[in-house]
């Protein structure tokens, strides 16, 4: 382990979309780490990570990691969704702190395992929803909290998007290892944002459909959670989406909230646009605002603007630091993981049988 004054050194497995947009980045922009070594065998990915991250280390194989863990601090898993499970056992195994992109596993018996894995070995094991830092969510969050909507009755969130061409890869394959699909993929986004928000499922109903021509995983889903609290949740995610719905739709008992668009903190990335201290990061025009109010559509003038709170992916990682110097519990937990889990397991049942599923925590 890295001396108390040092930046903790992170090890980073996969250097494709999550790897180089989302995960390099953020860990390049927080204080108190250092991204030590980029694993991927690809000579192109090599290149692109050389060439923002001059001093990195490179490897070819994970496998070299084990050999010298007493060198890093910390493994960032970004690698394709099948592999996330025994790279991250080998991790904790070695000794090391890990996060994991979502999801964390296939299945929450995994993800328990992986837990029980780590909470034996004193290590920190968290999993990258980053969705929770989107400028949306905080601004609901906020609202929820203030108490501004009442009692919520309903939460409606979509992650939709108009792909009619397939891209290929193994995020569309329909074999079941890859844990591919809409489901696994937005949907663990949405599925743990509602939980989040409102606490345990107690029943699940799903919709899933394979719509465009030539794909083999799900494209259009549609997820229904009813919550022991008894708040519903109507989480939608499709690639197949020609006219776009709102982000949010919460309804409470005293007035609701609506909110078009996506967080731009993806597309800054994407751009090549990095969080910095004092610049401006995750703020999006007063024309993006959502609105909150009562009885009439925000579209027709209905509700009063609401300023939306700046998203902040680079506090996930802040908090990992914290909680890897600290010994404390991660932003994200595998446990909170593996009950999303939980739900998406019981959503792809529901859509295979056409009948509702009573959620039950995975022993």
């Amino acid at each position: 382990m890295t001396g108390t004054g040092s930046p903790l050194r992170v090890a980073l497995v996969g250097y494709g979309l999550a790897g180089s947009v989302f995960h390099a980045p953020l860990i390049g922009a927080t204080e108190g780490l250092v991204l030590d070594t980029v694993v991927t065998s690809s000579p192109e990915r090599q290149e692109q990570a050389r060439a923002e991250f001059p001093e990195v280390r490179l490897e070819m194989s994970p496998d070299r990691l084990w050999a010298r863990a007493d060198e890093l601090d910390l493994v960032v898993i970004a690698s394709p969704n099948k592999t996330h499970v025994p790279l991250a056992r080998a991790a904790l195994e070695a000794g090391l702190a890990v996060v994991v992109d979502k999801p964390i596993a296939g299945t929450a018996v995994e993800a328990r395992t992986l837990a029980a894995i780590a909470a034996e070995r004193s290590l920190v094991l968290s999993v990258f929803q980053n969705r929770r830092w989107d400028n949306d969510f905080l601004t609901l969050r906020k609202l929820i909290e203030a108490g501004d909507l009442g009692d919520v009755q309903r939460f409606e969130s979509r992650f939709e998007r108009w792909r009619p061409q397939l891209k290929g890869g193994w995020r569309e394959s329909g074999d079941l290892l890859e844990i591919g699909g809409l489901l696994y993929d937005l949907g663990s986004h949405v599925v743990d944002q509602a939980l989040t928000l409102f606490g345990p499922a107690a029943r699940v109903y799903a919709e899933s459909d394979v719509r465009r021509p030539g794909a083999q995983a799900d494209d259009d889903t549609f997820i229904a959670i009813t919550h022991a609290n008894g708040v519903r949740s109507h989480l939608y995610v499709s690639a197949t989406t020609a006219q776009l719905g709102p982000r949010f739709r919460v309804l409470g008992s005293e007035g609701g909230y609506v909110k078009y668009g996506l967080d731009p903190q993806e597309d800054a990335l994407r751009a090549g646009r990095r969080p910095k201290n004092g610049e401006p990061w995750g703020v999006e025009p007063e024309s993006m605002w959502g609105r909150a109010g009562a009885g009439e559509s925000p579209l027709t003038g209905g509700g009063a603007p609401v300023e939306t709170v700046p998203g902040d992916y680079p506090a996930y990682y802040a908090a990992v630091a914290a909680a890897v110097r600290e010994k404390t519990a991660p932003p994200v937990t595998a446990e909170e993981a593996a009950a999303a889990l939980d739900v998406l397991e019981a959503a792809r049942r529901s859509a295979r049988e056409g009948i509702t599923v009573t959620v039950e925590v995975s022993a």
